[in-house]
């Protein structure tokens, strides 16, 4: 099957190239590559690898990223797609397990892998740390998996048949960042069927800091985007509330003593606009772009 790698960077051209030199050592090769960017600043176009690989550029913002890769002419004949973000380190067999899964189970449509460990939580990971976790993490049971549902498939590392997404595509009114983008995208994709995350898919997501949306245009994202997620018909309503009670209370807990790579108190302002927003009946979560 044809597989083709999309990934989508901003601001992180040393993180990408890391990420690139890094899927050399996948045991079953990429057939293609294809990184969608801002423009040429954010990448190295001199970049040398074994597998094909292709640029294009144009507007920023996750979803709209994805999509120029998707409506590109480079993927036109792709059977298996999967995204990873560029600071996702996955193991080296993610991509020829990924693809023996598929082929062994037709009624798959979407997975998602076994993060191992997730920077995002904390500070962050470097490359030389995600190497150390891979190696030093007992493979387990790689056949073991689990349905996902309700939340969707985790977007540092989505795999989809190519099929399945046919005309879908990720919902540009999720801009910049796009929080909730992966499980939007992914349970419209599933049509109901389920999403798998596949422990044999194994990774670290480093969670660079860098290229990220401030704390107030996150916290408005965390209140919106997933009552809006609700109002779409890809998210319900007990996700939803789980996920925004969650944030609120870890924002205001830790608002008195934040952790030095969180804006808890940028966070926490855009919760408050968003929930007056949402007591004057408004529910746009592309209001971030004038925050």
């Amino acid at each position: 099957m044809r597989l083709i790698v999309i990934i989508v960077t901003a601001d992180r051209r040393a993180v990408l190239g890391q990420a690139l030199a890094h899927l050399e050592g996948q045991t079953r090769r990429p057939d293609l590559v294809v990184v969608s960017a801002p423009d040429a600043t954010h990448v190295d176009e001199a970049a040398v690898t074994t597998y094909p690989l292709r640029y294009v550029f144009g507007a920023s913002g996750c979803t709209a990223q994805r999509n120029r890769a998707l409506d590109s002419e480079h993927a036109r004949d792709a059977e298996i797609f999967v995204f990873f973000d560029d600071d996702f380190v996955p193991a080296a067999e993610y991509l020829e397990r990924a693809e023996a899964a598929l082929a062994r189970h037709p009624d798959w449509t979407v997975m998602t892998g076994h993060v191992l460990a997730d920077g995002i939580k904390g500070p962050g990971l470097s490359f030389q740390q995600a190497g150390d976790i891979l190696s030093g993490t007992p493979d387990g049971k790689p056949e073991r998996h689990e349905h996902v549902a309700p939340a969707g498939a985790y977007g540092c590392n989505m795999v989809f048949r190519a099929a399945d997404i046919a005309e879908d595509r990720f919902d540009e009114r999720l801009p910049l960042y796009g929080w909730q983008e992966d499980t939007d995208f992914s349970r419209r994709v599933a049509r109901g069927r389920p999403i798998v995350r596949l422990h044999g898919l194994r990774g670290v997501h480093l969670g660079v800091k860098r290229g990220r949306v401030s704390g107030v245009r996150f916290g408005y994202s965390q209140i919106v985007n997933p009552l809006y997620l609700v109002r779409k018909g890809t998210g319900t309503g007990r996700w939803a509330a789980r996920l925004i009670v969650r944030n609120v209370l870890a924002n205001v807990a830790l608002s008195l003593r934040p952790e030095p790579h969180v804006d808890r108190i940028g966070r926490l302002k855009g919760n408050l606009i968003a929930a007056g927003h949402l007591m004057r009946g408004r529910c746009d979560p592309e209001f971030i772009m004038r925050l």
